[in-house]
């Protein structure tokens, strides 16, 4: 085996006073070796994301090193001071970020962000670092590398936008690659391509990759070795094969218990409960312009969906970004208007109600959103946030806070949970309370939009469990988006694949799962990372 291009020894890194706990990382000890993937595993709050931020130099104000080193072409990073990192940082260790829209310049064009990477070091001429980005635009597989350099970060896709990410941190050709969650946004076709390109990418350039990950299905694709965190400590490592197949530690033996089986539970057909929503031949179709005086193009977001829904069913709506999953579930709660069709709410036609009548019948069909950090007035108190749909509606304010305790039990949190502000709760627990909302209103359907995809693979099992609980027990029908075929094997009934704006196959979820008939749907299925983990005993 090659010597290690990076050794982490004890690396410890305080939180400040009033944390949880006194240690963002402890004691930590890893290497990174060329030519291999070491994936860094574990929950939100594990010290996985700062380990990264260390090697990066770009650690937060608020940690404190006081232990350990980081050692590289024989020097200790964490001795370095911010001239040394500018030199070293793109050129020797580069970084893809989670979420590259938040990461690139809006308002710069592509080509000129990679092209920055050879200017930021004082590399080429301006021709020839155009032409060096043209290049890694087409190595990164990005389509017309000549005219895609040209595009802003908000003309591109989301798979592509994390392309133009990967081609700005291989531009100097670093001998480490730090990736944190560089896949977690993306559609499951997306998000194969990107893991093949990376691993391709490490292959053909030896480099030592940190890929800092919460998904096994991603590990069990990509790892040579994995290291798993919990709560700061180094719990578990050793090569990939080893860890999926006979974890030692209790913590990982319980992430992979919470992985999503791809094998959904056999579930009893519900035909016989009255029809909840229905949805009949809804379209919508969107108008873009290329520059100021470009030729318009239309793009049909939604054509012709149809689908009942009944009480006590969950119906998954699954595909890739663009696909018009979620624009069809903002027709379905009239957050959009659509060109044409129609949504019943039992015998209610929704879709004729005007202003004030909509008002007064928008209770019946509430959204669970995707971001539960960004879906929570960070102003207002819990019990404000709960209580708040149900007194505009006309509940008397002590009724609407009483109820608004009675749901924080019914999801899984304490009443006192009712005095506290949003940002006193993880994801999870924030999702808890955005599911105590939408259930205040008394839905007749819950809509939710991507309402795991935020969270950990542990507290996701748990949010699942919650959301199949509250289905049976108050027998609510349940509209589920999502990019996950493994979320989706857990707990929808039915699953309906979207397209292009159309659905093109729609059946039980078991059915879809064993024989699934369409081409679009086998690619989905072939995709899912992890496809050959071994299933938990």
């Amino acid at each position: 085996m090659s010597e290690p291009v990076v050794q982490i020894r004890n690396l410890t890194l305080a939180l400040p006073r009033g944390a949880d706990r006194p240690h963002a990382v402890e004691d930590l000890s890893l290497d990174l070796i060329p030519g291999r993937i070491l994936c860094v595993v574990g929950e939100s709050g594990s010290g996985k994301s700062m380990s990264a931020y260390a090697l990066t130099g770009l650690l937060p104000r608020s940690l404190t090193v006081v232990g350990g080193e980081i050692r590289f072409e024989g020097r200790d990073l964490l001795r370095l001071d911010e001239r040394d990192w500018r030199a070293l940082r793109g050129r020797r260790i580069a970084m893809i970020f989670q979420e590259p829209m938040t990461a690139l310049n809006p308002v710069m064009r592509i080509g000129d962000q990679i092209a920055e990477m050879f200017e930021a070091h004082d590399l080429l001429t301006p021709r020839e670092r155009r032409a060096r980005a043209v290049a890694l635009a087409g190595e990164v597989g990005l389509p017309n590398p000549e005219q895609i350099v040209r595009a802003y970060p908000h003309q591109l896709s989301g798979g592509q936008r994390q392309r133009a990410m990967i081609a700005m941190a291989l531009a100097l050709e670093p001998a480490v690659l730090v990736a944190d969650e560089p896949t977690t946004a993306l559609d499951v076709t997306t998000q194969a391509q990107i893991l093949t390109l990376i691993r391709d990418l490490q292959t053909r350039r030896n480099m030592a990759v940190l890929f800092i990950t919460h998904d096994f299905g991603v590990v069990a694709d990509i790892a040579d070795h994995v290291a798993v965190l919990q709560r700061g400590r180094l719990v578990e490592s050793g090569p990939a094969d080893s860890v999926l197949r006979r974890p030692q530690a209790a913590y990982t033996k319980a992430l992979l218990a919470a992985v999503p089986s791809l094998t959904p539970p056999v579930r009893e057909p519900i035909t016989a409960a009255p029809v909840a929503l229905s949805v009949t031949n809804l379209a919508k179709t969107y108008a873009t312009r290329s520059g100021f005086l470009g030729k318009p193009r239309v793009v049909a977001a939604v054509e012709e969906v149809s689908f009942d829904l009944r009480r006590g069913e969950t119906l998954g709506l699954v595909g890739e970004s663009g696909s018009g999953k979620s624009t069809t579930a903002r027709l379905a709660i009239r957050l959009i208007e659509p060109d044409r069709g129609s949504v019943r709410l039992g015998s209610l036609d929704f879709t004729a109600l005007g202003p004030p009548a909509l008002r007064g019948e928008r209770r019946r069909i509430q959204m669970i959103f995707q971001d539960p950090f960004a879906s929570l007035n960070p102003r207002r108190t819990v019990e404000q946030i709960i209580a708040g749909g149900p007194i505009a509606h006309g509940t008397p304010a002590r009724q609407a806070r009483a109820r608004a305790r009675e749901l924080l039990e019914l999801v899984g949190l304490p009443p006192t949970a009712a005095e506290r502000y949003p940002n006193a709760f993880s994801g999870g627990q924030r999702q808890r309370i955005g599911i105590a909302r939408a259930l205040a209103m008394e839905p007749d359907v819950l809509v939710a939009d991507e309402a795991v995809s935020a969270l950990d693979v542990s507290v996701q099992a748990q949010v699942l469990a919650l959301l199949e609980d509250l289905k049976q027990r108050l027998g609510i029908a349940m509209l589920f988006i999502t990019h996950d075929l493994r979320v989706a094997s857990t707990i929808c009934d039915r699953i309906a694949v979207m397209h292009r704006g159309r659905i093109v196959e729609m059946t039980d979820t078991a059915a879809l799962f064993r024989a699934p008939e369409h081409p679009y749907t086998r690619g989905l299925l072939a995709a899912v990372p992890g496809a050959r983990l071994a299933e938990p005993a």
